[in-house]
């Protein structure tokens, strides 16, 4: 009889093996697929088990249970059929091209990557439609636009255009040797992309989650678009668009994503991004302070400093732009300031549309007498570098707020400030870690008018809104959101993206202080579909196995289900019994109530697992348990 073992080590697990087992088990250059039940008692002993062949079945795979046969020692990841392949050393998600030019495939031997590929994508004629190919990189995330893969596009335009044939690239067909010299300069990104190491795998799975939070608040119709500019008062109340793109590129919009607006106060938190990676804190911070202001995001008043209050807040804004105007690059004319600002803007958003709205610039020039009134004020009050002239300031000021953008353009903007300052689909560092660090901190507590304190404590994420509609929202290390819909509440934010980031953290646990342990109903994006219920039971599994009832406690009280099985039916219950832990099966029967007879695979019950393990106490409370529930 043979059976197959698969085990996956992980430092939380050492505790369950013995040293001498470990050290064993870690000497095999080539560990066996499958052990025969024979030699698996001759071994149990240094590995901890004791020859139980309860612990035996724990172990047992059928061989039709997995497409790979691939064993990797060094992974603590449970593989899923679906899997064709592993890349050698899976843990490392940042590979190197070498490393990722050969893989091991599902029969165990040594491929090229390209080769692997082309036999995914194959068609019953040997080729591999570029459509095909595209659509699964798509449901990954990755789109055949994105900068990162102008590589692959050029080459198969220049072959398109050889051929001669009608239509685009996508309806070419590739041979195996044409297919890996389009995909080799690009083979580490789109090798992430296939193997699901994106940092969020299950990315057609978490669009659809956000396609119905887009339809659950495009019903709302509270609000009303801003008036004290003709521009913004033109636009029409039902526009509503929602884009992300993540830390790694991955793009997704639905809606009005490509309808311009001008960014207003998003760009506010641009603008001290690029002064604090330009001039550095000191020299911006002796001039516009960091404190949340608690007083409208227009008022003319400073802090006990004489300062404005953060560079949120109308008053800071202006001070920034001249900064911007005036300290960096002096040399430059008004008009080489305003394209040097544009194409930092351009470069934080990998190059997506940024236009300028004249209308817009005139009209808030010739509306905006509260700003020439802060302006004037801080004038008075020293605010500003010396030598500068208020009126160029302001103008420059006006000018930025009339910057065009659209929804693509913010997430990929919000996306840079949650990569640490690098754009995530061009891949070149825009903003230095610290000044994102700083502009980030500044956005969860300033970001959203007078609203920021109660932002901050239901969404708990760094944001900007505008009165064009706009709301930039950072989720740190994850990726960036762009919410567009004009009418506006009574603090300025859109009210459709409040509701939209409400909404996003009530499902996922994105709130900087959710804590998964604790918020199990909540879903994490990061993990694998299943990877999320995996680590529940193992660790709910391992306590009872342990007799661990104050981990078992904690499972408890923070809301897991105690009857969990892993892949044999296997409860909690049923390894406290086999192992005699007869605290952990009290704890388990009398407080958390489980059912007292479940079934395993090989429709054992605890019961069964006490009497063969001989645990007389165990089954003394299990049969009167029993009984008395009957």
């Amino acid at each position: 009889m043979s059976i197959a073992l698969v085990i996956g080590f992980t430092d939380s697990s050492m505790s369950a093996l013995s040293k001498s087992g470990y050290a064993l088990f870690k000497s095999y250059k080539n560990p066996p697929i499958f052990w025969k039940l024979s030699e698996l008692r001759q071994h149990s002993n240094y590995l901890g088990i004791q020859s139980r062949p309860v612990l035996v079945r724990n172990l047992k795979r059928r061989i039709d249970f997995h497409n790979s046969r691939y064993f990797c020692s060094q992974s603590s990841r449970v593989f899923m059929p679906s899997e064709e392949f592993e890349v050698k050393n899976r843990n490392n998600a940042s590979l190197s091209k070498d490393e990722h030019q050969e893989i091991i495939s599902s029969t165990g031997k040594t491929k090229k990557t390209t080769d692997v590929l082309f036999d995914m994508f194959a068609d019953s004629s040997g080729k591999v439609r570029v459509n095909k190919f595209f659509s699964a990189l798509s449901a990954t995330g990755l789109h055949v636009n994105d900068p990162r893969l102008k590589e692959i596009t050029s080459k198969l335009n220049s072959i398109w255009k050889e051929k001669q044939e009608s239509g685009s690239f996508e309806a070419l067909t590739l041979d195996r040797e044409t297919f890996g010299s389009v995909i080799k300069e690009n083979i580490v990104l789109i090798s992430k992309a296939l193997r699901y190491q994106f940092v969020i795998p299950e990315f057609q799975q978490f669009c659809h989650q956000i396609e119905s939070f887009y339809w659950k608040c495009k019903s709302s119709t509270g609000g009303k678009v801003a008036q004290y500019i003709p521009q913004l008062a033109k636009y029409n109340p039902d526009l509503w668009g929602v884009a992300l793109c993540t830390t790694d590129g991955q793009r997704y919009s639905i809606g009005d994503t490509q309808i311009p607006f001008t960014i207003q106060s998003c760009g506010k938190p641009i603008n001290y991004a690029i002064a604090l990676s330009e001039l550095g804190a000191d020299t911006v911070h002796r001039h516009v302070g960091q404190e949340p202001s608690g007083r409208m995001f227009n008022e003319l008043v400073l802090d006990h400093n004489n300062k404005p209050h953060n560079p949120m807040v109308n008053a800071g804004a202006i001070v920034i732009s001249s900064l911007l105007l005036y300290l960096i690059e002096p040399g430059m004319r008004a008009s080489e300031k305003f394209d040097w600002i544009s194409d930092y803007f351009k470069s934080m958003a990998g190059g997506e549309y940024i236009g300028f709205s004249n209308a817009t610039f005139l009209s808030e020039r010739e509306a905006n007498d509260r700003n020439y009134a802060i302006g004037y004020y801080m004038k008075e009050n020293k605010c500003f570098p010396d030598n500068v002239h208020l009126k160029d300031a302001m103008d420059f000021y006006f000018q930025m707020c009339s910057l065009e953008v659209n929804c693509s353009t913010v997430a990929v903007i919000a996306s840079t400030l949650a990569n640490g300052g690098i754009c995530p689909t061009t891949g070149q560092r825009i903003i230095s870690p610290q000044a994102v660090r700083d502009v980030l901190s500044l956005m969860h507590s300033c970001g959203m008018y007078d609203y920021s304190g109660q932002f901050a404590f239901n969404v708990g994420l760094p944001a900007k809104s505008g009165v064009s509609g706009c709301t930039m929202v950072v989720v740190p290390n994850v990726m960036g959101l762009a919410l567009w819909s004009p009418p506006l509440d009574n603090y300025g934010n859109s009210v459709r993206g409040l509701q939209f980031c409400e909404e996003l953290v009530s499902v996922f646990n994105f709130h900087h202080f959710d804590n998964l342990r604790h918020v199990p109903h909540k879903k994490d994006p990061r993990r694998h579909r299943f990877e999320d219920k995996g680590l529940n039971i193992v660790s709910l599994l391992f306590s009872a196995c342990s007799g661990d009832v104050s981990a078992l406690r904690r499972h408890y009280l923070s809301g897991m289900d105690m009857k969990l099985t892993d892949y044999d039916g296997r409860t909690a219950l049923h390894l406290a019994a086999s192992e005699g832990h007869l605290s952990c099966v009290e704890f388990l029967l009398k407080v958390c109530k489980v059912q007292s007879n479940p079934k395993d695979r090989w429709n054992h019950t605890p019961l069964d697992e006490a009497k063969y393990f001989n645990h007389l106490h165990v089954v003394e409370l299990l049969q009167r348990w029993e009984e008395d529930a009957k």
